[in-house]
């Protein structure tokens, strides 16, 4: 009899035990929620730091500065773009400088942080196998090591960051005579605005003052190179430098490709550049080398600039829209599609022109739902960079090469300008702002957003072909 009254009191457990497996197997919204969460304390810190710029405490002046100001300037240190209406040194005092800073380094860290936690998200909602499989592949931490991820990004920002300020500031303070105190608080600055790719500077004129010198500029360039290469390539470069080929998927693209472009873009804005006399062309022949090499890196989201970038000519913007366009590696302090998307969209067209039905590269096969969230996020981003400077045209008073020298600057986060940011209308600059909020994070939430997303179609239709080309 009491054999009797249990069973069905076990079957009813069993039953309602799968019915909750069957629920969490669905896709809840909830999987949504770290993005949503990401956006709204991106937004909250935002307008904390906007406040605070917005007080006379922040300024050189009597007054703090006008919304539209201070929004610009705490969304473009917080997205670590780089572009500026107001003057760093001269508007903005210690306490106001400072906020930067904070803003800074909790967007570069913060937003490294948040892609490589949310990495982890999306594997905890596989399997063990699964996750084995993706530990296997990846070479990298036990993916639930949460503590251990963000401990080694603090470690790593520190470290890097220290290296460049020492590197820096005896040449600031011995080379430039400028006073010890100074010099520490340039070097400083510069060397959490280059790790962070934030494109921010003490000076008008950016890094002008010291084109030619190699003792500051390769130091600023490469902690650029390392700060947007990515947080995972650096702990698997950190485990793995000397052993390629067991570096994962995602490293050996984004070693390759990046490399690729850092050393194509020097050649070729060295190459455009060497003799016009408003930027290469009066200096040295090392001058020039130092300066062009600068230039080739700062357009994958450091925003520094060493010369006029307005002197440019059209082909050398040109070229430095589209290494803006690509940016740098994915979970790093860069903007732009990242480097890895590049690969993905050059692969599928190369197995395209040799009439392969699958994309293979170092011996591995690639999803299709990795070859679609590719080409998604590339067709996003031109869009809203076409549908922009097409608005921008027609209602400001500049040209179509600067209106899209700074809207692709403000979509990929890099910080580079021709110098019309501080003349455009208000408005202008608040949707400047905007873009780089939504270059910032867009990214992120759009990935992530398609990768919760898991709607298996019940059925196939009948296929067709329309004519393409």
């Amino acid at each position: 009899m009491l054999h009797s009254w249990r069973l069905p009191r076990r079957t009813a457990r069993m039953r309602l035990r799968m019915r909750l497996d069957s629920r969490s197997t669905r896709e809840p919204r909830g999987w949504r929620k770290p993005a949503r969460v990401f956006l709204m304390a991106f937004i909250a810190v935002d307008l904390v730091g906007t406040g605070l710029l917005m007080t006379p405490l922040a300024t050189t002046g009597p007054e703090g500065l006008t919304f539209v100001e201070a929004f610009f300037s705490a969304t473009t240190s917080l997205a670590v773009c780089g572009l500026s209406v107001i003057s760093v040194g001269n508007d903005l005092n210690g306490f106001g400088q400072g906020i930067l800073l904070v803003l800074m380094q909790a967007g570069g860290m913060g937003i490294m942080t948040l892609a490589s936690l949310l990495g982890t998200a999306m594997v905890h909602r596989f399997g063990l196998r699964m996750q084995l499989n993706v530990q296997a592949e990846t070479r990298s931490l036990w993916v639930g090591d949460v503590r251990g991820v963000v401990s080694r990004v603090a470690i790593i920002f520190l470290t890097l960051q220290g290296i460049t300020f020492l590197l820096i500031t005896p040449r600031m303070w011995l080379g430039y005579d400028m006073p010890f105190g100074e010099a520490v608080y340039s070097g400083f600055f510069h060397s959490i605005s280059a790790f962070n790719n934030a494109g921010l500077s003490l000076y008008d004129d950016s890094m002008t003052r010291f084109s030619g010198d190699a003792f500051i500029l390769l130091p600023v360039a490469f902690a650029v190179i390392l700060g947007g290469i990515g947080f995972p390539v650096l702990m698997e470069l950190r485990r793995q430098f000397r052993t390629p080929r067991l570096w994962s998927l995602h490293t050996k693209l984004t070693v390759t490709t990046a490399s690729i472009l850092f050393v194509a873009g020097a050649i070729v804005i060295t190459g455009l550049e060497w003799n016009n006399p408003a930027t290469l062309g009066q200096l040295h022949w090392w001058a020039r080398l130092t300066d062009g090499f600068f230039h080739g890196v700062m357009p994958r989201s450091g925003g520094l600039n060493v010369v006029d970038t307005g002197q440019m000519g059209d082909a050398t913007l040109l070229v430095t829209i589209m290494l803006m366009f690509v940016g740098n590696g994915s979970a790093g302090t860069a903007g732009g599609i990242k480097v890895a998307t590049l690969a993905v969209i050059f692969l599928v067209v190369w197995a395209e022109v040799r009439a392969q039905d699958k994309v293979h590269v170092y011996g591995r096969q690639l999803s299709p739902e990795v070859v679609r969230q590719s080409l998604s996020l590339v067709f996003l981003s031109a869009t809203v960079v076409a549908f922009t400077t097409v608005l921008l045209v027609r209602t400001t008073e500049f040209g179509l090469m600067p209106i899209m020298f700074e809207v692709v600057s403000a979509v990929g986060v890099v910080g580079l300008s021709t110098g019309i940011t501080p003349d455009l209308p208000p408005w202008t600059q608040t949707l400047l702002a905007i873009l780089m909020v939504a270059g910032r994070i867009g990214p992120i939430t759009f990935v992530t957003a398609l990768a919760f997303r898991d709607r298996p179609r019940r059925y196939d239709l009948a296929k067709a072909r329309p004519i393409i080309g």
